[in-house]
């Protein structure tokens, strides 16, 4: 029961859930402004004041008593572009920009009553993280899943590294930057991906939808029919050493290999190799050409010629392919029909024995390609492997890890990795031979630390592995993800592959990371930007009162939030102008927890929120009035309209709690269910206060309440706790509204049979309502037959032609679409 959050996710962090411990009292202070948990006075009214002396009151109280058996962690992804970029903008330290960033940050989150595990922090660019970052890449090292080739790669000539596809857009620019990338032909670190790509993709069958995102994901990783076998490469006869891994779209054809054709890009044409020069020389633009080169097919012994092929690209993202199959077709379908193996046993048996031989044979995609994880930048994570002259890549022993960052002076400008220069780090004996060697100079790319945060969450203090198995286990897997869709095909991915790697490592029992996802929105600011030159500006840089400048043509729109665009808001001024948890319900309210919002306080949402605090307040003033009269609630004295009403406060209780615990532990519609709570509130202010069923629907309201506007309801409850002569089970329970369980569904309005009010609207205008029951209020055809055969149906739309029944999934409510 956890729930992993992005760092600096403003929105999703206000969806939290806050426990608090017990009230403590003052003794009676005179103030002008009362609250009742300081001072034993109820204020009537609900004053902008009252809501300030509600939040400070209540704040550090929310604060310091929260626990349960629920993981709330929050960290830092903390290493990467970004930070180093700004650091070098300012001329600071990286480290030290980082570090005042995120205390800066931790304060913000707690002044918004956000309530996190701090025991749990994780900071990826601190040593005790990154070590067992280097720690997993050598066991994906040693897993022979983690390798240095020369390839022909994204550069951005921007921020000056290299990225990964996923990284590049699809008009070729920089997901960071927004530069146009370059290729270049550069050696670098990728992890073998590829090698996990079929369970992974089957993997997302098992898993519940994800808001389209699996979709994504199956697309990203595409049909996983194919494989790479890996060729030694010969020129006249003899071995060069060079080994060229190519695709084969039918592995069981692989004996029958005629050839193995390359693209004029691939990097045996462009690199240092041996058989460079004599490809190029062989190579001629316009037609495909033999060379003599040559590639050893491991099953056959048998050597093929390598062909350089004239076409632009093989399957649109192949650059060397296994061409024709000689017989192998005619061969197989023989064996076939004598009854030795199918198809697919040949296809088994050929992959199986091409991994034994560690030559490739995992199934892929002719897609997909293994994740670059080299960047040419200072602040990451040092690559843990030093280079020898004798030995080659060496990884760097445990017991020497982390690999720290050598300190830099500040730094003046973008370029190459400021690691090369600093020889003192660079210089080192190799573990093996312990002659002379040097240190990678390459970082990893930042998704490497994020990939495995989840594990080390579970067990952060731990210095002697990176997480101890049995707690991973025991939180593992996440309960609810939440992040945006954007990480659908890079961090959401690389997660759920190294939870695989893991798993085959022995160091968890399961294989997939996240169990539920909630994809979330962007809060998006307002932009003005000029047409022309797409500069933006501030919003003190325009006159809107007087007449524009011809020249002044703007762009106005809504963006996501960034310095860049002039369109962020410092949450703690939102705060000190409107409340704590008028902004937290703000951001609920105003679209469901997938959808954008475009932040605009002018819109009806903000003072609907306000409203909605105030009459909450107004039941309780109300319900302390009634109570303090002697109005002591008497079911036996209550006339027949009285009982009506008992009734229907019952059922609208049993109703709300019902669909308001739905959408929070199911949908995750937050906005319905402030809107069915908004529903209750409109039942208890038109009727009686003098009932026990009044007290326990107002009860249940407050605690439902609680975890989107902790303070508030927190006053509210304290308000009601302390009624003169209480008669509800709830109110006499004692402690705080936090501490309370969750209200439950009446076992008799279980039994009874439900139904409900639906709204019904022609063209958005509503003409009334009709009673349907509960257990087809879902059903959109059958909500639309009982509509029909009612008075109103029959009244406004038997001689209508009906373009569309739209049932809201949210509130009971059917929009007919009509022809005028």
């Amino acid at each position: 029961n956890w729930i992993v959050y992005d760092m600096l996710n403003f929105r999703q962090g206000l969806l939290s859930f806050d426990l608090n411990g017990k009230l403590s009292f003052s003794s009676l202070i005179g103030l002008i402004r009362t609250l009742f948990s300081e001072t034993g006075v109820w204020e009537n009214d609900y004053r902008p004041e009252t809501r300030r002396k509600v939040e400070e009151w209540w704040h550090s109280r929310i604060m310091e008593q929260w626990r349960k058996d629920v993981l709330n962690p929050m960290g830092w992804d903390a290493f990467g572009l970004p930070a180093e970029n700004a650091a070098i903008e300012r001329g600071l330290d990286p480290e030290e920009w980082t570090k005042s960033n995120i205390e800066s940050m931790r304060e913000q989150l707690d002044s918004l009553g956000l309530c996190f595990n701090w025991d749990r922090e994780i900071t990826t660019c601190l040593p005790d993280y990154y070590k067992w970052t280097q720690y997993l890449f050598i066991k994906l090292f040693e897993a022979g899943l983690a390798y240095q080739k020369e390839a022909v790669v994204n550069w951005d000539p921007v921020d000056q590294t290299v990225l990964a596809d996923e990284q590049v857009d699809e008009s070729g620019r920089s997901w960071r930057s927004g530069a146009l990338v370059e290729q270049k032909l550069l050696t670098q670190w990728f992890i073998k991906t590829t090698n996990y790509a079929k369970p992974l993709l089957d993997a997302l069958a098992d898993l519940p939808e994800w808001y389209g995102v699996k979709a994504m994901q199956a697309n990203w990783i595409g049909e996983c029919t194919g494989c790479y076998f890996d060729f030694k490469l010969k020129v006249n006869g003899k071995e060069t050493g060079e080994t060229l891994s190519a695709y084969c779209s039918a592995p069981e054809m692989v004996y029958g290999a005629a050839y193995l054709a390359i693209l004029p890009s691939h990097r045996l044409l462009h690199g240092s190799s041996s058989v460079r020069s004599l490809l190029q020389q062989a190579f001629q633009p316009g037609r495909d050409c033999l060379t003599e080169v040559t590639a050893l097919n491991r099953f056959t012994g048998q050597e093929v010629p390598v062909v350089i092929s004239h076409k632009e690209a093989f399957d649109d993202y192949l650059d060397a392919v296994i061409g024709e199959f000689w017989g192998s077709c005619l061969l197989l379908a023989a064996t076939c029909r004598t009854g030795y193996f199918t198809r697919e046993q040949a296809l088994q048996s050929i992959t199986q024995k091409a991994r034994e031989q560690g030559v490739g044979g995992h199934l892929t995609s002719s897609k997909l390609r293994d994740w670059l994880i080299s960047r040419q930048r200072y602040w990451g994570t040092p690559i843990p492997v030093v280079h020898c002259d004798s030995c080659g890549a060496v990884a760097v022993p445990e017991e020497e890890l982390p690999v720290t960052l050598p300190k830099t002076p500040p730094l003046t400008g973008k370029g190459a990795s400021p690691l090369g220069a600093v020889h003192d780090w660079v210089n080192c004996k190799c573990p093996r031979c312990k002659g002379p060697a040097r240190r990678e100079t390459d970082t990893m790319d930042t998704f490497v630390d994020s990939a495995w945060y989840y594990f080390r969450y579970t067990d952060p203090h731990n210095r002697d592995r990176p997480f101890e198995p049995q707690l991973a286990d025991h939180w593992l897997p996440v309960d609810i993800y939440i992040g945006g869709k954007e990480h659908a095909v890079m961090h959401l991915y690389y997660a759920r592959f190294l939870c695989h790697f893991c798993r085959d490592q022995g160091l968890v029992t399961h294989r997939e990371p996240f169990s539920k996802l909630l994809v979330q929105g962007l809060i998006k600011g307002q932009t003005f930007k000029l047409a022309g030159s797409g500069q933006y500006l501030k919003k003190e840089e325009i006159e809107f009162t007087g007449t524009l400048h011809l020249d002044l043509l703007l762009e106005v729109t809504f963006e996501k939030m960034s310095k860049s665009k002039h369109n962020g808001l410092d949450p703690q001024e939102v705060v000190q102008q409107y409340g704590l948890d008028t902004v937290r319900l703000y951001i609920l309210y105003a679209a469901p927890p997938e959808q954008d919002i475009l932040w605009n306080v002018k819109n009806d949402t903000l003072p609907g929120v306000l409203r909605w605090q105030t009459r909450l307040w107004q039941l309780v003033t109300k319900l302390r009035g009634a109570r303090q009269l002697g109005e002591v609630p008497n079911g036996s004295l209550l006339k027949k309209k009285e009982l009506e009403e008992v009734k229907k406060i019952w059922g609208n209780k049993n109703y709300a709690v019902q669909e308001v615990t739905a959408y929070f532990t199911k949908d995750f519609l937050f906005n319905a269910a402030l809107s069915r709570l908004m529903g209750l509130t409109n039942t208890l202010s038109v009727i009686l206060q003098h009932s026990v069923e009044f007290e326990e629907a107002l009860a249940a309201l407050v605690i439902m309440t609680a975890p989107m506007a902790p303070h508030l309801a927190s006053e509210l409850w304290a308000g009601e706790g302390h009624l003169t002569n209480p008669q509800s089970p709830l109110l006499l329970r004692g402690g705080d509204v936090l501490q309370q369980p969750w209200p439950n569904v009446d076992p008799e309005y279980l039994k009874a049979p439900e139904f409900v009010e639906l709204s019904v609207l022609i063209n958005n205008k509503r003409c009334g309502t009709v009673t349907i029951p509960l257990q087809v209020s879902k059903d959109p055809a059958r909500v639309q037959q009982l509509v029909m055969e009612s008075p109103i149906g029959q009244k406004y739309l038997s001689e209508r032609d009906i373009k569309k029944a739209i049932l809201s999934t949210r509130t009971p409510l059917i929009n007919f679409l009509v022809n005028e």
